[in-house]
């Protein structure tokens, strides 16, 4: 009886830790939210493009006015430090 007393706590120890380590990758990749993203001010965005650079030559901007790193109303004339020009 001593012996199944031990034996308890460790399958529900076991039992916690494999799930804590299932659920590891969800938790990791998940997408990426509103507040994930950054603030204009943050991305040192400005509604003016940047010599030759701008919002609509760049590969996060999501028409019609969306970025997927910076959040809010993006013009497609805007530049920020996120810019990553189209291949």
């Amino acid at each position: 009886m001593n012996t199944m007393a031990k034996q308890l706590p460790n399958r529900s120890r076991r039992a916690f830790i494999g799930a804590a380590f299932a659920a590891l990758p969800s938790l990791l990749l998940r997408p990426a939210t509103a507040s994930d993203k950054m603030t204009k001010p943050q991305a040192e965005y400005q509604d003016s493009p940047n010599g030759i650079y701008s919002c609509g030559a760049c590969t996060l901007f999501v028409e019609p006015d969306g970025c997927k790193v910076v959040e809010g109303a993006i013009s497609k004339d805007g530049w920020c430090k996120a810019f990553a020009a189209v291949d």
